[in-house]
This record gives C-alpha cells, sequence and structure tokens, in this order.
C-alpha cells in the first residue's frame, strides 16, 4: 500500500529538514521541536465560543487543564470529552493539541477538557496515570459548575494520550464505577514491547521509529518491569469486559496498528462495542497535521461525529399505554 500524498510529503520534509532525530535530544530539546513541528503543520485554530482555564486537584498538586466550549453552545449543559495529548509521556501540552480539542468541540458539539498531566522523565510512570484519574473524577465531580452532562462522558486521547484514556477507563471499572460512555482512541499505545509486524514493517524512516519509542520508553519507564504493568500495557490486563463503547482510529504505516487492533480484538471477545477505522496511506501522528495532510481534516470530523452519536441524549422512556 502507497503512503497518502501528504503523509509522503511530512516524511520528505523530515529527512530534507537536516534536524537531529528526537531520540538524539535532552527531552527539553524535544519538546521545542515537538511544538515547532505542530506549529508548522496544523491549520489556524478555529473559534470556538469559549476557553476557560482550569486546575484539578491532583495527587501530587494541582493538575492544569483547558475547557473548551464549542461555538455558538452559550451556557448549554454539553456532554464532554476528557482529553489527554499524545507524545509519549514526555511530549506535548496544552498548546500542541489546541486546534484538535477546538476541532473536536466544534464538530461534536461537546465541550472538551484537555488535562497538563505530568511529564516524564521529571515524573515517571504512573505519575501521568495518576494525573489522568484525578482530572477525570474532578471534572465529573464538578460537571454542575461547568455546565457538563455527568451522564454523557467520554475520555479520549492519541498514542500516549489514548493509552492514559484506556487505563482511566480500566481503574474506574476496578473501582465498580460506570460513568464513562465512550473512549476516542487515535492509534493509541497498548503495549511495551516491540512483537508485531507493524513494529518490524515501520522501524526505521517513519514518524514513530523504533530507536524514538525506546527513547520514550526509557523516560517514562522505571525499569524494564514497569513493561508488563497493565497500566503501561493495557493489551495485557486480564479483562477488558465491562468497557464502555469504543472508537477507535489506526493508520496503516504505524508501528503500533498491529497492537491497537489486537485490542479491539480482545475487546469485542469480551463484548465490548469497538468502531475501529485503519486511515489507510497515513502514519502516526496524521492527525492533526492538516496543513501537510489534507486527508486529517476529515478523519477528525469523522471521529468527531461518531463521538456526537456515542454521547448522544438518551431517548425518554415511552408512556405505558
Amino acid at each position: 500500500m502507497k503512503l497518502d500524498p501528504g503523509a509522503a510529503l511530512v516524511l520528505d520534509l523530515i529527512a530534507k529538514s537536516g534536524r537531529p532525530p528526537y531520540e538524539t535530544l535532552s527531552p527539553e530539546a524535544a519538546r521545542e521541536a515537538y511544538r515547532a513541528s505542530r506549529a508548522a503543520s496544523t491549520e489556524p485554530p478555529q473559534a470556538v465560543d469559549r476557553i476557560e482555564p482550569l486546575e484539578a486537584t491532583g495527587p501530587h498538586g494541582p493538575i492544569p487543564m483547558r475547557h473548551y466550549r464549542p461555538k455558538d453552545s452559550g451556557d448549554a449543559v454539553l456532554p464532554v470529552l476528557v482529553y489527554f495529548h499524545g507524545g509519549g509521556w514526555v511530549l506535548g501540552d496544552l498548546e500542541t493539541h489546541d486546534g484538535l480539542c477546538r476541532h473536536l468541540a466544534n464538530r461534536s458539539r461537546c465541550a472538551v477538557i484537555s488535562v497538563d498531566y505530568r511529564l516524564a522523565p521529571e515524573h515517571k510512570f504512573p505519575a501521568a496515570i495518576d494525573d489522568a484519574i484525578a482530572a477525570t473524577d474532578w471534572v465529573i465531580a464538578h460537571s454542575g459548575e461547568l455546565a457538563i452532562d455527568a451522564g454523557r462522558v467520554a475520555l479520549g486521547g492519541d498514542s500516549a494520550g489514548g493509552n492514559l484514556a484506556i487505563v482511566t477507563a480500566l481503574d474506574e471499572k476496578a473501582r465498580g464505577l460506570s460513568r464513562l460512555k465512550a473512549l476516542l482512541l487515535i492509534y493509541p499505545a497498548v503495549d511495551f514491547s516491540f512483537e508485531t509486524p507493524s513494529h518490524d514493517d515501520f522501524a526505521q524512516d517513519h514518524l514513530l521509529t523504533r530507536p524514538f519509542q525506546e527513547w520514550f520508553h526509557h523516560h517514562y519507564l522505571r525499569s524494564d518491569a514497569d513493561r508488563a504493568d497493565w497500566r503501561a500495557s493495557p493489551l495485557r490486563a486480564r479483562d477488558l469486559s465491562g468497557l464502555p463503547n469504543i472508537i477507535l482510529l489506526t493508520a496503516s504505516h504505524d508501528p503500533l496498528r498491529d497492537e491497537a487492533e489486537a485490542f479491539a480484538r480482545r475487546l469485542i471477545e469480551a463484548g465490548v462495542t469497538v468502531t475501529a477505522t485503519r486511515a489507510l496511506g497515513q502514519i502516526h501522528g496524521f492527525i492533526p497535521m492538516e496543513k501537510l495532510i489534507p486527508a486529517a481534516t476529515p478523519a477528525v470530523q469523522e471521529l468527531a461525529d461518531r463521538l456526537a452519536f456515542e454521547l448522544r441524549p438518551a431517548k425518554p422512556p415511552k408512556d405505558k399505554p
């Protein structure tokens, strides 16, 4: 299968740029490079009704968040997507995913709350998970003042953020809670191993190379023993039943493709409803590079439409005759 022309352009630009590979940089320098690449590859952000800075109470201090309200939504009570950005648990922040969150909010007509969880290596596994869980609890607890419908809550994220959404949902289940309606997973990382064909096929010359993944793993995990922990590798969780409906997007030319699709098969076997799409010709991280990869725009729109469907209001019960 050929690469999408936009995806091929991105890889060609990277190859010709002469920029040092991320894995050769310090985390601080890599974060700056990542922010710059986002600015160069994303369209100007859409206007929304308003944006509100929030701060959740976390286990190790406050967790910054950003609350997006879709355009012309006013004070309406809305369903909500709690969103965890990607970046390998080392990169990314509220700014790098600002445009995507605005797009998702406007298209889905949902509030979106983006979570600025703590990053590695300053805060190693499971710090990001602790923050994701605490942020989700805080949003639901404060739903009234946020004009959010606590009965229509979804979690979402791309790559590492998808991992955090899954693990947070599994934690909900372990605590006997059922507050989530859906998970929106964009090429999620679900297993800390390289034991699939897609990991071999795309180990080099693609955005998420094997050395780059190893760099992420080195900074995030405390030791190799963490790889087997279901909180790092949710594909290894014993029981996936009882999770909310799943919206999954994978990319054909992504080393994480096979593990995410294996996760989907396990979910279906466990009785979970999964709507899965493989973006043909696409690379890891193609969302939200719509300036260079035009196909990213309809992909985001489709995800948002599916999210809106999952978070639609419940039908009132019919009156008995």
